[in-house]
């Protein structure tokens, strides 16, 4: 569709489009390697093997990505956004507690700095 849009006015943009799609989408992979790299050696450790397993599985991944219908593949996402959320959400329930008490401090804070008789000092 951009591609249509583009060839309306510029009749030879598609050829440069795609070069530029192609190379955002092999970008993303690189960067989602690495972040996926570097999340998997936190959570199992460092090691050749590893790398080589997590290589592995992102390829079969990148394979399956290309060959499903993407309405799966973002019903998929979707879903995994969701399970996401449900951690976090915990962890902010946890959490709760302490960040009501920091922020008590930083509204205390706050009020200092703006009243009338405010002296700067270090902390």
């Amino acid at each position: 569709m951009t591609s249509a849009a583009f060839a309306n006015s510029l009749p030879w943009s598609p050829v440069p489009l795609s070069i530029i799609a192609f190379i955002f989408a092999f970008s993303t992979m690189l960067t989602w390697a690495y972040y996926g790299i570097k999340g998997w050696t936190y959570m199992f450790g460092e090691g050749r093997g590893k790398e080589v397993i997590f290589s592995a599985i992102f390829c079969v991944f990148i394979i399956i990505g290309a060959s499903v219908k993407l309405s799966a593949i973002l019903d998929f996402a979707d879903a995994l956004i969701y399970v996401m959320a449900i951690p976090n959400l915990i962890g902010l329930y946890i959490l709760a507690p302490e960040i009501k008490q920091d922020l008590k401090i930083y509204w205390a804070k706050r009020e200092g700095i703006n009243s009338p008789i405010h002296h700067i000092t270090k902390d």
